[in-house]
């Protein structure tokens, strides 16, 4: 009797593909639709509802159940609360790396496996290896791996998934849908976080976190303007500064430090040496498959996702790692996460708290 794979159906092309190749191979697909948040945008439109409806025309095309389940309290308890908290912290967090830790690997596997369910599937562009322990791996479409994304995952989380596009570039899966006659096929791809979508950042932060004003200051201490919040800048910011004619034109101003204690932005003008560190901590470590056998190792970082991976050291510590830059590396930021890999593997990550030999205010 052929295995049930519930599938996370997003109403994008990569979960439709994942779908359709694993019946495919023979699986009994189930389409399993999240609803993690409800607001509405500024013309009134829940952008989840035609997502739903593209989940609906992918399954009828194939043939396989779909359901729906709203996981949107657990969304707000596990994932947007510490979204605020962070920023209030003046920290920079990623909502992404958490949903799929909170939502999409727990309560969704959970209610999956309710539904009858031997294995769950994702779209995501990685890849997974069953053996001693799962390892997480990188996807053939070096361009689209999301592995950052996924490296607070825990063994239990990874136990009985599968990735179905681990070996495959976005135009093959494309090309797929097409051939296919999916209807999700020239859909564009979601960006940014799902629930600010296309709207401005800085409003949306406003109706949550009341805005508190404060100095501008160079790395010298001038006070140069005014900020509107803390929680609205990021390392290396270069827009939406107000700093245009301060000092002419040569050179452009950058955010190279947040003084949460005396509310103050510090930047810096044509300068970028102060956004350069040496190092970081990264706290709440978690290592894919397990803790390495010797507590300092070589091997590859990145601070964000769209960067290619640094040469490091790395030193176990209590509480997290320390991580030795080979070259010095720039806006490493509080909130991020360091994500460690070796080769192809994953080896797990850990939330960026602070940076060392470099620039404080």
């Amino acid at each position: 009797m052929a295995q049930t794979v519930v599938v996370g159906m997003s109403g994008g092309v990569d979960s439709s593909v994942a779908a359709l190749l694993l019946k495919e191979q023979g699986y009994r697909v189930v389409g399993l639709f999240m609803r993690n948040w409800e607001e509405r945008d500024g013309n009134g439109v829940c952008t989840a509802d035609d997502d739903f409806e593209d989940v609906k025309r992918v399954s009828d095309l194939l043939e396989i159940p779909y359901f729906t389940v709203d996981f949107s309290k657990q969304y707000y308890d596990r994932v947007f609360a510490y979204f605020l908290a962070e920023y209030r912290a003046g920290r920079t967090p990623n909502p992404d790396v958490l949903c799929n830790r909170e939502i999409k690997f727990g309560p969704f596997k959970e209610y999956a496996m309710r539904l009858g369910a031997d294995l769950i599937a994702t779209g995501h562009y990685c890849g997974i290896a069953h053996g001693d322990g799962h390892l997480l791996l990188k996807a053939r479409d070096a361009g689209k791996d999301q592995t950052y994304f996924l490296n607070q995952l825990t063994q239990p989380q990874l136990d009985g998934v599968l990735f179905p596009l681990a070996d495959l570039t976005k135009a093959e899966v494309r090309a797929i849908a097409e051939r296919n006659g999916l209807a999700t096929a020239k859909k564009k791809d979601s960006t940014g976080i799902c629930f600010i979508g296309e709207r401005n950042f800085r409003k949306f932060l406003q109706t949550y976190l009341p805005a508190q004003p404060g100095k501008i200051v160079t790395t010298s201490g001038e006070v140069v303007g005014e900020h509107i919040g803390l929680m609205y800048y990021t390392l290396g910011q270069r827009r939406g500064l107000d700093l245009g004619g301060k000092k002419g034109e040569d050179g452009r101003w950058f955010v190279v430090d947040k003084d949460l204690e005396h509310n103050v932005l510090v930047v810096s003008h044509g300068d970028e040496s102060p956004l350069y560190s040496e190092g970081c901590f990264a706290a709440e470590m978690n290592f894919i498959p397990r803790p390495p056998a010797v507590r300092e190792f070589d091997c590859t970082a990145k601070f964000r996702y769209r960067q290619e991976e640094q040469d490091v050291h790395v030193r176990v510590e209590e509480g997290g790692v320390r991580i030795f830059f080979r070259e010095p590396q720039r806006a490493v930021t509080a909130g991020q996460y360091a994500v460690l890999y070796s080769g192809r593997q994953c080896l797990g990550g850990g939330v960026i708290r602070e940076t060392f030999g470099g620039y404080r205010a």
